[in-house]
């Protein structure tokens, strides 16, 4: 079984930057994509950027597009997010996930989550 832990959330002044990191354990090779979801407390869960395992493609939510990227590290079995620009609307709990499950919505067919990483954007 996979174990996914997310890390690197914090307290950051708006317009500052941050980078969340996704450490694998674990058996992987089910995981076909990595996505990062974040969520706000009576809000639905939201997909804000995921990368596949198998071309490196990557997709943003439009609301951080141009600000977050996602890459790998594979030397290391992570994935990592680095989030610029950070404005108070980013403030969530962050999410980690591993994809298993093939769909044509990008942010559907995540089984293996992690505990998650809290992200305060202050204004």
């Amino acid at each position: 079984e996979v174990q996914l832990q997310a890390s690197g959330g914090g307290l950051v002044q708006a317009g500052g930057s941050l980078r969340l990191s996704c450490a694998a354990s674990g058996f992987t090779d089910d995981v076909n994509a990595i996505g990062w979801f974040r969520q706000v407390p009576g809000a639905d869960r939201e997909g804000v950027s995921c990368i596949s395992m198998r071309d490196g493609s990557t997709y943003y939510a439009d609301s951080v597009q141009g600000r977050f990227s996602i890459s790998t590290d594979k030397a290391n079995n992570t994935v990592n997010l680095q989030m610029n620009g950070l404005k108070y609307e980013d403030t969530a709990v962050y999410y980690c996930a591993g994809r298993t499950f093939y769909s044509s919505d990008l942010y559907v067919g995540y089984d293996k989550w992690g505990q998650g990483t809290q992200v305060t954007v202050s204004s």
